[in-house]
Formats: structure tokens, C-alpha cells, sequence
């Protein structure tokens, strides 16, 4: 069901210095950074040769992210991603199979324009994960 991994994310509390430093001392391509309202963030996505790294900066108080930050102060890995086919059936399948869907369970568009959705990391031992259409 899941295809290839997508991207990592990390959570920062600096956007502008987590970028510089994969740019400048990692010489790793960055792209702008990018507000995303709805999920709260605003991202940077290190690219790659064979995925990619997300950064992501709380966007407002309410941010998940922020709320991440007060329990993990220095940052640190937030989600990882994995691309599959048709997110419906994916969904579908993961709750038929006994994992919890977060939020009410209908995809919301992410910063790649496609529908995503996270599941409980107390399904996925420990970790956040984000199911990304392609």
C-alpha cells in the first residue's frame, strides 16, 4: 500500500538559521519558504537525490508545531511521509485494519498540493505519519 518515502519532517524553531545551515554548510538545494495556514506551519523543503527533508516552523501560537516545541525544546524529527496511490483507500484500509485516522479522517491539501492525512503515532510505534496522494 505505501510507496516511497516522501520526506522527513523536523520541527525548528528558526526557520531562516535551520536553512541556512543545510544550504550553507550541508550545500543541500533548499527551496523559499512557504506559509501553509491550514496545517499552521510555514515549510522549507531540502531537496534530495532520493527524497526530501521538510522544516517546518510554527505559523501563529496554535501551531502544532509550537505545541511540539514546548515539549522538545531543541526540535527534532516531527513526522515522516509516505506517498500512496489513492489516499481513500489507504485511509480506508488502515481503519479497517484498527489505525486511527487524526482530525475527522477526510485529507486536507499540504504543502505539495496534495490531499494528505496523519495517523496516531501510538499505532506506528511512536511515530507521526503523514500519507501523501501522488
Amino acid at each position: 500500500m505505501i510507496g516511497r518515502l516522501n520526506h522527513v519532517a523536523i520541527a525548528v524553531k528558526d526557520l531562516a538559521r535551520a536553512t541556512a545551515l543545510y544550504r550553507d554548510t550541508l550545500g543541500a538545494r533548499v527551496s523559499p519558504a512557504q506559509a501553509v495556514p491550514e496545517h499552521g506551519v510555514t515549510v522549507v523543503f531540502i531537496e534530495l537525490p532520493n527524497t526530501k527533508i521538510e522544516l517546518l516552523e510554527p505559523l501563529g501560537e496554535n501551531s502544532p508545531i509550537a505545541k511540539f516545541l514546548e515539549k522538545n525544546a531543541d526540535g527534532g524529527m516531527h513526522h515522516i511521509c509516505y506517498e500512496v496511490d489513492d489516499i481513500i483507500v489507504a485511509r480506508d484500509r488502515l481503519k479497517a485494519g484498527g489505525a486511527r485516522v487524526l482530525g475527522n479522517g477526510e485529507p486536507k491539501i499540504g504543502a505539495h498540493g496534495k490531499p494528505v492525512l496523519f495517523l496516531h503515532p501510538k499505532d506506528f510505534n511512536g511515530t507521526l505519519v503523514e500519507l501523501e496522494q501522488i
